[in-house]
């Protein structure tokens, strides 16, 4: 008889199955946005599951956020809502199918191939005002110089994502 526990991850990990598959395969931008979205929000739904709300919370805050600030800016501003990827070849469909089987398989092995023990020590007790601080210095072990550059840099991607889609879009229009 299984879980809850056991039931609950079994559904998180077959929504993140389909919805990874449904992801890169949809034709349509804004379904392939949203299936990320669901895939995200399934993932932090482990997270909590493990008792890891910290990194939960970031999954939400973070990768969920950003794919809703990539559909609001990328998609919906810059008027491909109804933009329709082209099929693809089917040598690239088999080439793409030969790597995930092959991606598979390696990750398999090498999961079957450890030998995973428990650890003797007692589970480590998690100090949030430690956490909050490492992340919000600019001292030795800080992040916010790595968080801040990151966000310049996807500010800019966006930016020029939004300028050459509007960029095309007003080509079209002239002709």
């Amino acid at each position: 008889m299984m879980t809850g526990n056991q039931v609950m991850f079994f559904v998180f990990s077959t929504i993140i199955v389909i919805f990874s598959i449904l992801t890169v395969t949809s034709r349509r931008i804004l379904r392939a946005a949203i299936f990320l979205l669901t895939v995200m929000v399934s993932t932090a739904g482990l997270y909590f599951m493990l008792n890891y709300q910290f990194i939960a919370a970031v999954q939400l805050t973070l990768y969920a956020g950003g794919i809703v600030a990539l559909i609001i800016f990328s998609i919906l501003l810059t008027s491909h809502i109804n933009h329709r990827f082209e099929p693809v070849e089917l040598k690239k469909t088999a080439f793409a199918a030969l790597a995930a089987v092959a991606g598979v398989i390696l990750c398999i092995t090498a999961i079957l191939g450890h030998n995973f023990t428990a650890t003797p020590q007692a589970e480590a007790d998690v100090n949030m005002q430690l956490i909050g601080k490492s992340l919000l210095s600019f001292e030795k072990d800080g992040f916010i110089l790595p968080f801040e550059v990151i966000s310049l840099l996807l500010l800019a991607a966006m930016i020029a994502a939004i300028v050459v889609a509007k960029k095309d879009t007003d080509s079209k229009s002239q002709v």
